[in-house]
């Protein structure tokens, strides 16, 4: 006990407390891993025998596709809902702020269940000329289908998230760019595509991939509309099998593995993007010093 005493004298306090709180952190986390490892009522074998099955397996590409469909029509849309809401038309930014205000405060769920039951409010869909003639129309019920609906409430819910975060990354850059741009003779359009969201892309990137890893959990909602995601492929299993504990421990471990996958590539993509930032100090000291230039004298 002397010893010890004596070691933990000699060690800044900071470095005792950060010692001491590592191993208390690692203890807790074997006993947590230890009681879920030896608790009976998981039945990791049920686990193991479901975790590769088609059912699931088919559940895992739908939620899948589903994030990656949604996320790509949410940045599109949400682009051009940020230019609107930025826009000098008064009209067209009060319809992109609308349409933002609308879709975040309304529950995802919420939306995914009004888009499922569209046919309710309009039997069919038309296109035509307004208070006259229809070109064509279909049946709402042939055009909703689980799969429409589940894309329609995710894309269009992420696309408000989507255009405040374009709209902040814009706003980040300097707006001297802009206007050295268009004194170039640049339109203002041209220089948003070569000018202002290529540097604001450093401010857009890590908030989208946070929301790409929501997405992938926001799409177990979709069960909810009987849409074959891997949550509502789980309870299908669960529901013949009466295995409920196994078959959502079965889902939040293909939910645990994805994300983190996503969250090892964010982390390179933020990397990437900050690396011009700020150098090492290593790299700052093999700098060459910058001697002041004395008018008259040729350089080197």
């Amino acid at each position: 006990m002397d010893k010890l005493r004596d070691v933990a004298r000699a060690l800044p306090p900071s470095r005792v407390s950060q010692r001491l709180s590592w191993g208390f952190t690692l203890i807790v986390a074997f006993y947590v891993l230890w009681s879920i490892g030896t608790n009976k009522h998981f039945e990791w074998h049920v686990v193991y025998q479901w975790f590769n099955e088609k059912t699931v397996l088919n559940g895992l590409a739908m939620t899948l596709g589903l994030t990656v469909v949604a996320m790509i029509i949410g940045i599109i849309v949400g682009l051009l809902l940020a230019i609107g809401r930025m826009s000098n038309n008064r009209l067209l930014s009060g319809l992109s702020g609308l349409y933002i205000w609308f879709f975040r405060g309304t529950p995802l769920l919420v939306q995914l269940i009004f888009w499922y039951n569209l046919a309710t409010l309009f039997p069919r869909v038309s296109l035509g000329i307004p208070f006259g003639p229809e070109w064509v129309s279909w049946k709402t019920n042939d055009l909703i289908t689980p799969l429409t609906a589940a894309i329609a409430g995710l894309a269009l819910n992420e696309a408000a998230y989507m255009a405040e975060i374009i709209r902040g990354g814009l706003l980040s850059v300097d707006h001297g760019q802009e206007e050295t741009a268009q004194a170039f003779g640049m339109s203002r359009s041209r220089a948003l595509r070569r000018i202002i969201i290529p540097q604001a892309m450093l401010a857009i990137v890590p908030p989208t991939g946070n929301q790409l890893i929501s997405m992938i959990k926001a799409t177990s909602l979709v069960s909810v509309i009987a849409m074959g995601d891997l949550l509502y492929s789980v309870q299908a299993i669960y529901n013949s099998t009466f295995a409920v504990i196994p078959m959502l421990m079965v889902a939040v471990m293909w939910y645990l593995f994805i994300t983190s996958l996503l969250n090892i590539g964010q982390s390179a993509i933020e990397r990437y993007y900050s690396r011009g930032e700020r150098l090492p100090a290593s790299e700052t000291r093999r700098l060459p010093p910058v001697k002041p230039r004395v008018p008259g004298q040729e350089e080197p």
